[in-house]
């Protein structure tokens, strides 16, 4: 199964959970490409395909809230976050991936969810979803809480079953 992941990164903190879902894909076998939301990475041929933002401002990151990132001391601002590459994406087709979301945030009881906003952009947009938004805790603007890596690991190998009853077995 080959699998994309699109995962934009301020902090380093969503980076980290990208590349321990990949590890967690990897061990189930999959083929795992971890790529930026710019605008030359294309939607690649696939079964699944995983969204990591961080939340920022109660959704999905805006310039406006990445140039506030580099003033907190972000490295190196992407030009462009999961929102544009979500609206450069075309409609799902008969042979689009299933999706799934996730993001890095300071509490669960912090309203909004850039998890849940590229969700429903992928939904509306004719994409399957392969199950729920997932969100990974973060202090701040990092380091991530003590065992987010390893439920992001789990998460990633778990993701295959899932993956398989959202394409229905293909």
């Amino acid at each position: 199964m080959h699998v994309q992941i699109v995962v934009e990164s301020l902090f380093g903190t969503t980076r980290a959970v990208a590349e321990a879902v990949a590890d967690g894909l990897l061990a189930r076998g999959c083929d795992v490409d971890v790529d930026p939301p710019d605008p030359s990475t294309p939607l690649r041929p696939g079964e699944l395909l995983v969204v990591l933002g961080p939340t920022h401002a109660f959704g999905m990151t805006r310039p406006a809230t990445r140039e506030d990132a580099v003033r907190q001391g972000a490295t190196a601002p992407p030009s462009d976050g999961i929102r544009e590459w979500l609206d450069r994406l075309p409609d799902a087709g008969p042979d689009a991936p299933a999706t799934v979301c996730a993001d890095t945030r300071v509490s669960r009881w912090v309203p909004g969810s850039a998890a849940h906003a590229a969700a429903r952009v992928l939904g509306r947009r004719g994409y399957r979803s392969a199950g729920a938004p997932r969100s990974f805790l973060v202090r701040g603007n990092g380091p991530l809480r003590p065992g987010e890596l390893e439920r992001a690991r789990e998460w990633g190998a778990a993701l295959l079953p899932a993956t398989t009853r959202a394409n229905g077995a293909r």
